[in-house]
């Protein structure tokens, strides 16, 4: 049994707070299971997460439908919320991802506030 805290952010997301190196975590064998639990019949985004200090957390995601990701924003805003909420971090965090870093902002209350860099990576045009 994994112990997660279940929450919405537009997306349904359940994450695991672990004391260990997120970068260790088993996340292509636990992911699946936990995206295709039965508790979870529309399944979910899961999402394993280390506080690293109260402004600094480290967060993998394993994505419903996608796998893992080097990036997850409303991830990364799951993560903090539910940090938040257990009094483990601050109204504003710097999260490091596998496709780097995102500051996520939240007084406990209101809009979420997600912060990052943005790269073009794509130009085209759609066929009539």
């Amino acid at each position: 049994m994994i112990p997660v805290s279940c929450m919405s952010i537009g997306n349904p997301h359940a994450v695991f707070v672990t004391d260990a190196d997120v970068a260790g975590y088993p996340l292509h064998e636990i992911g699946p299971l936990v995206e295709h639990h039965a508790a979870f019949p529309a399944r979910v985004n899961f999402g394993v997460a280390r506080v690293v200090s109260r402004e600094r957390m480290d967060v993998r995601v394993w994505e419903r439908g996608a796998g893992e990701t080097m990036a997850c924003g409303s991830g990364c805003c799951a993560a903090m919320v539910m940090a938040h909420i257990k009094g483990l971090v601050g109204d504003r965090v710097d999260i490091t991802q596998p496709g780097g870093l995102l500051t996520v902002e939240w007084a406990g209350d209101g809009d979420v506030y997600l912060t990052g860099p943005a790269e073009f990576v794509f130009d085209g045009e759609w066929p009539d």
